[in-house]
């Protein structure tokens, strides 16, 4: 056994212990400048998804909406409440801005894997779609890298689908058992049942319960941490100098400096927004819209949702507060943004967190388990296997809930999404000038008085595209 955690060991210290991180930052700069600044440009465009209903009229057709609430309740999860105040605990109120500045970036990262999802998806034959990096590796890069997409698809199911599935599983019950003292087998039996509803219903059915549970889950916390703001509005000014200063040396929390809140305020962010990190373009293949730049401007804002605007209500809650204490030790993740929010609006308070925490946790199972179908379709066709991934889900979830130790055994998920991560990037380096490709036909049809862009694969022919996947081609785009 030792030898096995070993070798995962070695593979989390050559992907997230040195190389990921510099990477994912360098070419997230590379992209935005040589997209031109995409994720500024399109800003107040992304906003439009919010109210955006299906555009093909077909019942089983994902709309963009749906498509951005499903990647948001996957993104948004324990590294947004436990993992921001890891963040502040080790690398000082600093670590904030640099949480901010990574997701910035991160959105021209997630705008390109995303658009290239789109670009390269597959019909299902029902008025739905299926694609993600797996398959604008064997489609883009061609047929002699199926290899690659198979590593990548092995890792995307190992990590997402069963190890965050168990962790996830684990973090629902242990909040419902310390909270509301709910015995673990009580929530993991509940919670499976809930688990086997949604999985068996494929993505139509995953992404009604996301349009659900997404919003409420967002507005409860928002608001949450916008009493705190109010409460202490007079205090903000002082921490958001906090922020700045500490995050360029001008103040000191905590040892280490500005190199702590930097490599604390990049990791945590990274970890929570998951651009380039190739999960979230699995979903993004699923929407049914009109351009794939339409999709990537949708995910991009997904990233602006979970880091700039989530991310920040624990930070402010946490900073706003007087449990945080720079340099202090002894209470740290969770507990620090539940001690802090309690401090100011009350005890009633950790209930309404740990319901939060527990839709959090629920809308990261149904979409990791969504991960691990998409994986597996690059695999195998056959039916059976579907069946017993989706019955391994419920397993593993159930576990997970049942056995307050059973996260240790999950030492291998994040060596294996940094190995994810790496075969992303790669491809998507390589996939770059195919990207601007259509990003230049997007903008060129705005430029020409065409408010909705209509993407035409038959302008495309030296690409492996679906053009059944593309049923609005069919219609010439409307200038308005």
């Amino acid at each position: 056994m030792s030898l096995v955690t070993d070798f995962f060991g070695l593979i989390e210290d050559l992907t997230w212990g040195w190389a990921l991180i510099p990477i994912l930052v360098v070419f997230g700069l590379f992209i935005t400048v040589m997209s031109g600044f995409v994720q500024i440009e399109y800003f107040t465009r992304m906003f439009r998804v919010l109210s955006s209903r299906n555009q093909s009229g077909d019942p089983n057709a994902i709309s963009a909406r749906e498509a951005l609430l499903v990647s948001v309740g996957g993104r948004v999860g324990g590294g947004n409440i436990a993992g921001v105040a890891v963040a502040i605990t080790l690398g000082g109120p600093g670590a904030v801005f640099w949480m901010w500045a990574i997701a910035l970036v991160g959105m021209a990262t997630s705008l390109v894997e995303s658009s290239l999802a789109q670009l390269y998806k597959r019909s299902n034959g029902d008025g739905t779609y299926h694609g993600g990096p797996a398959l604008y590796i064997i489609h883009g890069l061609g047929a002699k890298y199926r290899w690659l997409a198979i590593v990548y698809a092995i890792c995307l199911m190992l990590a997402f689908a069963l190890g965050f599935n168990a962790f996830q599983g684990n973090t629902f019950a242990g909040a419902a058992n310390d909270s509301l003292g709910i015995d673990r087998l009580w929530s993991g039996i509940a919670l499976a049942i809930i688990t086997g509803f949604i999985v068996y219903g494929g993505i139509r059915r995953i992404a009604k319960a996301a349009d659900v549970i997404v919003p409420v889950m967002a507005f409860i916390y928002i608001g949450l941490a916008l009493l705190v703001i109010l409460m202490n509005i007079t205090a903000l000014p002082g921490v958001i100098w906090s922020i700045i200063a500490n995050a360029f040396g001008l103040e000191e929390a905590v040892s280490g400096g500005v190199g702590a809140a930097l490599a604390q305020g990049l990791r945590r962010g990274l970890f929570s927004n998951e651009a380039g990190l190739g999960s979230a373009p699995n979903v993004a293949a699923t929407a049914d819209v009109r351009h794939p730049i339409s999709q990537g401007i949708t995910q991009s804002f997904s990233v602006f949702i979970d880091t700039i605007v989530i991310c920040s209500c624990t930070a402010f809650i946490i900073l706003l507060s007087p449990v945080y204490q720079p340099g202090a030790e002894g209470i740290d993740g969770v507990v620090l943004t539940q001690q802090s929010l309690v401090s100011q609006v009350g005890t009633w308070s950790q209930y309404f967190l740990t319901f939060a925490i527990l839709l959090f946790a629920f809308s990261s199972i149904i979409y990791n388990y969504y991960l691990g179908e998409t994986a597996l379709k690059v695999m195998t066709s056959h039916g059976a296997a579907l069946h017993v991934l989706r019955f391994a889900i419920v397993a593993v979830v159930f576990l997970g809930a049942t056995a307050p130790g059973a996260t240790a055994v999950f030492f291998f998920s994040d060596p294996l999404m940094g190995l994810l991560a790496l075969v992303n990037l790669v491809a998507i380096m390589m996939l770059f000038p195919t990207c601007l490709r259509i990003l230049d036909d997007f903008r060129s049809q705005l430029k020409s008085g065409i408010a909705r862009p209509v993407f035409q694969p038959a302008a495309f022919p030296d690409l492996d595209l679906d053009h059944s996947a593309w049923p609005h081609a069919k219609t010439a785009p409307q200038a308005g």
